[in-house]
């Protein structure tokens, strides 16, 4: 019967650390690499293991700050100034992460969004800091 714990000469050789969840984090160079590498080469990565999961794609408008006085004192009707000009491209986001721009557009009665500039997976990682 084999053990989960290694033994001396047998140990596994992994270059990501695991958090406390036993999760693997990976470096921002081994994420740009495509992965994360084993022994100088790269790992294979089965990406159908993850195509079917579903997340959250949002498009962003604006933001404003605003105090609670002027927020309690909203009624139906009432304007809110966004910091977003109205010509200016929306974040697309996916679960709460920017991966794109893009512009508000219609197709067959219901809205939808154009992508004009994707954000490299690089840049990505650099807004994770």
């Amino acid at each position: 019967m084999e053990s989960d714990t290694p033994t001396p000469g047998n140990e596994n050789q992994e270059q990501a650390t695991e958090d406390s969840s036993g999760a693997p984090q990976y470096s921002p160079e081994e994420l740009e690499d495509g992965g994360a590498a084993t022994e100088g080469a790269q790992a294979d990565v089965n990406l159908d293991l993850v195509l079917d999961i579903p997340v959250d794609v949002s498009l962003r408008v604006g933001s404003t700050d605003i105090s609670i006085r002027d927020l309690v004192s909203l009624v139906e009707g009432s304007v809110i100034a966004l910091d977003q000009d109205a010509g200016a491209p929306m974040d697309v986001l996916v679960n709460g992460t920017l991966i794109a721009h893009g512009e508000i557009v219609v197709v067959d009665d219901q809205y939808g969004v154009r992508l004009t500039d994707v954000v490299t997976p690089a840049e990505r990682i650099e807004q994770l800091h």
